[in-house]
């Protein structure tokens, strides 16, 4: 009886605490993630060694723009849209992220790290909406929808690379 009590309170709790263990939807101020169709412009972003073609974009607010991202440099790159307070914060996840070997220089690492004892390393994953990995030779989408007007960047949060000048300048115009 004790033991069915204990599950019983293990499940309720279990139940309680779903909402928080689960990935919860990222959302942007400055707008949000879209399909494809939906979009009303397509850009084609080129990621080199290191540097963006374009530099910099401007976009209105209320427009969905297809980004195609080819790689045509040397080692993995980002494409990810935020202001210099996002880029900040999300260097050091990819710091993090590239110091486990879940990132190598050109491309996703293959370490094992449960086997490793590291359990699943804190839930670290890249799957932020507004971001996307490209590697060495590769094309890529991300596509979005622009919600208010303001100032953002584009950029590559790889480690070293932001500072190296990748990243660029996004106008999102009325």
């Amino acid at each position: 009886m004790l033991l069915r009590k204990t599950w019983w309170w293990v499940g309720c709790l279990m139940a309680l605490s779903a909402p928080a263990l689960a990935d919860g939807a990222h959302t942007f101020a400055f707008g949000e993630a879209a399909p494809a169709s939906k979009a009303t412009r397509t850009v084609e972003v080129l990621l080199q060694d290191i540097s963006f073609a374009p530099t910099s974009l401007d976009v209105k607010a209320g427009e969905t723009v297809r980004f195609v991202l080819v790689n045509k440099g040397q080692l993995l790159h980002e494409f990810n849209l935020g202001d210099a307070a996002m880029h900040a914060d999300h260097q050091k996840e990819m710091l993090k992220m590239q110091a486990s070997g879940m990132l190598t220089t050109t491309g996703m690492g293959q370490m094992d790290h449960a086997a490793m004892g590291h359990g699943d390393m804190g839930g670290m994953k890249h799957d932020d909406p507004n971001s996307m990995l490209v590697e060495p030779g590769k094309t890529a989408e991300l596509t979005w929808t622009f919600s208010k007007t303001g100032a953002l960047e584009f950029a590559c949060n790889l480690p070293g690379h932001y500072q190296a000048g990748m990243v660029g300048k996004l106008n999102v115009n009325p």
